[in-house]
């Protein structure tokens, strides 16, 4: 299933990329035909946004690869570090495109023609479908990389939503409003490195091993306690490995039970945690001898 996931879920990038090498011949196209320098550089952001798939699609390809000996836990941390590369990238994305947006804000230059507008209307609807649709894929499979696929292509949506904003107060409010499309992709760089700096903090987390959510805990927690034989959990410590979690648990068992019984009942745990809906790539269970609290 694991396999399959990764393979499925590695198709999402390609989309990605075969949208932005769309949108990038067509943006640029229009803008040096409407004279807007702004709707050419996002046809170069969108361009770059390629590059920033294809390390997404790489990490979700490198992550995929069976454990071997020198990576017994796997090669899922390749997913967390092409995300964290294309946080940079966003981040990077950001910073351009703010020394851009104050170039236009400070150059004279004229107005683009109003044909832009529909191009970018479309581009806008485009990218934030494309969003949505790289957003839910990577919820679902809990992938940090395609959360940050996700991310560039809402930017790009943003940036795009500035400059038609902008060149719409331009364009309405005529000579003296041509710097308008600047100032409105300046504010979209605030956003767009915001998104990016929460989206390396997620990443960092993610090789760092921290903690999955208090919920997965306790569902995990809840799946172990209900296999026959169990007393209790005294522990568990849960981390995340690309788009799959390792486990580690202490069970209790009746302590007057053979060792073959509490080594069977450790199976079971095992079986039961693997078998569940949460991706557990591996599970360790260590079995211990219940103890009344106090006792």
């Amino acid at each position: 299933m694991a396999d399959f996931n990764h393979h499925r879920l590695s198709r999402v990038p390609l989309v990605g990329m075969a949208v932005n090498a769309l949108l990038a011949i067509v943006k640029i196209i229009v803008g040096l035909v409407g004279h807007s320098y702004a709707l050419v550089a996002d046809g170069v952001e969108s361009a770059a946004d390629i590059v920033n798939s294809l390390i997404v699609w790489g990490g979700l390809r490198v992550a995929s690869v069976p454990p071997d000996e020198s990576h017994p836990y796997g090669h899922g941390k390749a997913e967390p570090i092409a995300a964290a590369v294309a946080s940079f990238a966003l981040l990077g994305a950001a910073i351009l495109i703010a020394i851009q947006s104050v170039r236009e804000i400070v150059t004279p230059h004229r107005l683009p023609h109003w044909s832009t507008l529909v191009t970018l209307a479309a581009v806008i609807v485009v990218k934030e479908g494309l969003a949505r649709w790289t957003s839910r894929a990577g919820m679902n499979a809990k992938s940090t990389a395609l959360a940050s696929d996700a991310l560039h292509h809402r930017s790009d949506a943003l940036t795009s939503a500035a400059a038609f904003i902008g060149i719409s107060i331009g364009l309405i409010g005529g000579p003296g409003y041509e710097s308008a499309d600047g100032w409105a992709a300046l504010l979209a760089c605030l956003v767009i490195a915001f998104n990016g700096a929460r989206l390396l903090k997620l990443a960092v987390e993610d090789l760092m091993d921290a903690a999955p959510s208090k919920e997965l805990e306790a569902e995990l927690r809840s799946i172990a306690e209900r296999v026959d034989g169990v007393k209790a959990i005294e522990k568990m410590r849960v981390r995340k490995s690309g788009l799959e979690f390792f486990v580690e648990i202490h069970v209790q068992v009746d302590g007057d039970v053979s060792v073959r019984l509490g080594h069977e009942i450790g199976h079971r745990v095992h079986d039961a945690l693997i078998e569940s809906p949460h991706h557990v790539a591996d599970v360790f269970v260590h079995v211990e001898p219940f103890q009344l609290e106090g006792v």
